[in-house]
């Protein structure tokens, strides 16, 4: 994921292009990427990093990571390292965020939802589901690459009876 900063937030996400688009990625009801405007900053990403066991642990926000309660209990550590934030448990990156020149930044995260499905996705495909015992939730099967979606709702809508949508408002 790529955010760049303009007028209107850009989102580069998977090569698609989401322009004025306050959630990039949901789960059900659960937006996964989002978009929001921060006091004196503009826009930055917001996106809830979950355990596979649902557990809420850390909430990332633009380049900054903060840990949440339960993510404190669970031994969640989060480390500054030169031009990278990142978050780890039990010895494994969760997250990272690679600070760029001016206000730019890349992430890269292992996204799971409150439900414990397993979010994956690659730099040129859709993401799936993957259930917690390993087995992939279909979800259309679809190749979607350098596409550009403005002024929707949601750009990704992952469902867990299966069903996406693309475009939403």
């Amino acid at each position: 994921m790529e955010l760049i900063y303009q007028e209107t937030p850009t989102v580069t996400f998977a090569t698609n292009t989401f322009i004025n688009v306050p959630t990039i990625l949901q789960f059900d009801d659960t937006p996964l990427i989002s978009v929001v405007k921060e006091e004196n900053l503009g826009f930055t990403s917001e996106i809830p990093i979950f355990h596979s066991d649902g557990t809420y642990l850390a909430k990332v926000r633009g380049t900054r990571v903060f840990a949440t309660e339960a993510g404190k209990k669970s031994g969640i550590v989060l480390r500054s390292l030169p031009n990278l934030t990142v978050c780890e448990l039990d010895g494994r990156t969760l997250f990272e965020i690679a600070h760029q020149q001016g206000n730019a930044f890349k992430a890269q995260a292992e996204l799971y939802t409150p439900t414990g499905y397993f979010v994956k996705s690659n730099a040129t495909d859709l993401p799936k589901l993957v259930k917690s015992d390993g087995t992939a939730l279909n979800v259309g099967g679809i190749r979607m690459t350098n596409c550009s979606f403005s002024g929707v709702r949601i750009g990704i809508w992952l469902q867990s009876n299966g069903s996406i949508g693309i475009g939403c408002n």
